[in-house]
């Protein structure tokens, strides 16, 4: 492998090197020993360079027409689309998606820069009748201003783009802040913006600590809204950060996602369905399925076709064309989906399938583990309660619709959920009782489309919704106008 690059910040239009000198360092999950690239461990200074330059950028930018700044986000979109194969290598490199996950996520990224870029030419506003005959009174949208950017590394190229395309087509300009898992990947999304030739500070990328740069970006007097995706306890903290100087923010954090099975369900495709949902990119989405609510008159059969379909997924390299779930993203998270097995088991779960590390022959180099399958699981278990964030499954066995959705709102969580049924009553039951901002029927709980709103209740979210026409209403503010002649 060549010798792995290091990656400066991005900031007034210049790639440069943070004020300490001291870099980190992105690892392989599939090979640790092999390190990915190397991303700045910034300071407080340079936060504020970068903050400061989004600041000054920002007077010129939402002076351009949405027709100009959706011109720079479709060249955006070209350069990140003829780079796709790039991107993906990266991010499965460094956070450890297959490779056919990691080209559909940086093709989502170039679909979503193109759904923006097109925002540019739509309204913003309404005319409203006036009770003044001589009067005209209308509405219109003003940008927040600065927005800083904190991103996870479970989507590494979708979530900061579709959080940055959206802030910069209404007239903002963004300091980003990725996860430093997810750093490298990251640092290749900006590449396409500054070959796009945005002007010098609209976009600006700085790597670091989340205890400086995103506790700064919550509290920098001059960042107008912060826009955060991560988990619950970090996020409480930057949004009670955000609203104590009075600025905006909008928060998209954990989720305990339910699937019900009913049982007049199709069991293939709901197996099908638990799996993608909950196993894909190694159980490392917010909206992933981790407890399996099945009707008990079903629950056998379902329960040994699932045992059977997962013992036959691949495990191994995402690089590797037959592999079918990659690595844990960090040795980090691995301990976290381990020990939370180990707590299953100790809390009286039946552990059905799996749950080993995987260190078998070139396994042993890297941070994976055996998708793991519970049963007897109850309701107040940590691994029916908590966010694991890995390829774990509990299956809970319930007397009909009514318990099913009791159990499934039975959580702090409220971000996706799905039930699998023909009975168009019971779908529209579940539709109306189920607490979850993302519904979804006959289909696994993981899948969010770029031009319809996604966000959470509960503790899953700040009430506030992304992505599709609604992410106008966080990146600005409506103003009133009234004129007479």
């Amino acid at each position: 492998m060549s010798e792995a690059v290091t990656f400066s910040n991005y900031i007034n239009g210049e790639w440069v090197q943070g004020a300490s000198g001291e870099v980190g360092e992105s690892v392989n999950p599939a090979r640790a020993k092999e390190v990915v690239g190397r991303f700045q461990k910034s300071t407080a200074e340079d936060l504020n360079q970068a903050v400061q330059s989004a600041a000054t950028a920002q007077k010129k930018w939402r002076k351009l027409t949405g027709a100009a700044r959706g011109a720079y986000l479709y060249k955006v979109a070209d350069i990140l689309e003829a780079r796709t194969d790039e991107v993906a290598e990266v991010m499965t490199k460094e956070m450890g998606k297959t490779l056919p996950e990691a080209k559909g996520e940086t093709a989502r990224g170039v679909a979503i820069l193109r759904y923006y870029a097109g925002e540019g030419m739509r309204k913003v506003g309404d005319v409203i009748p006036s009770t003044d005959a001589e009067a005209f009174m209308f509405t219109t949208r003003k940008a927040l201003g600065v927005v800083g950017v904190i991103t996870p590394w479970n989507f590494p190229v979708a979530i900061p783009i579709w959080k940055m395309a959206p802030a910069l087509i209404y007239g903002n300009t963004v300091v980003l802040k990725p996860a430093s898992e997810a750093s490298i990947t990251a640092a290749k999304v900006v590449e396409c913006f500054a070959e796009a030739g945005f002007p010098e500070g609209v976009v600006n990328y700085i790597t670091g600590s989340g205890s400086i740069i995103g506790q700064g970006l919550a509290d920098h007097e001059q960042v107008d809204g912060v826009t955060f995706t991560g988990s619950d306890g970090v996020g409480q903290q930057v949004g009670q950060a955000v609203l104590a100087r009075g600025g905006k923010y909008q928060l998209e954090m954990g989720g305990k996602n339910p699937v019900i099975v009913a049982d007049d369900a199709d069991l293939d495709l709901a197996v099908d369905a638990t799996i993608s949902g909950g196993l894909k990119s190694t159980g490392q989405k917010c909206t992933a399925t981790s407890r399996v609510i099945v009707d008990q008159a079903v629950y056998e059969t379902f329960k040994e076709k699932l045992v059977a379909k997962v013992s036959e997924l691949k495990v191994g390299d995402g690089l590797d064309s037959d592999t079918w779930m990659g690595p844990s993203v960090s040795k980090g998270q691995l301990d976290t989906v381990l020990s939370y097995i180990e707590k299953g088991k100790e809390e009286g779960a039946n552990l059905l399938f799996g749950g080993r590390r995987l260190e078998d022959g070139e396994l042993g180099d890297g941070y994976y583990v055996e998708p793991a399958i519970f049963d007897g699981v109850d309701t107040k278990m940590s691994i029916a309660q908590e966010e694991i964030f890995g390829p774990v499954l509990a299956l809970i066995k319930v007397d009909g619709l009514e318990q099913a959705i009791e159990v499934a709102n039975d959580t702090k969580f409220g971000l996706s959920a799905s039930i699998f049924t023909t009975n168009i009553a019971r779908m529209m039951t579940f539709i109306e009782d189920i607490d979850a901002g993302l519904v979804r029927i006959n289909a696994e709980s993981a899948g969010v489309e770029l031009q319809a709103p996604f966000g959470g209740m509960k503790q899953s979210s700040s009430h506030s919704r992304e992505q599709g026409t609604a992410a106008i209403e966080f990146f600005t503010e409506v103003k009133t106008v009234f004129i007479k002649g």
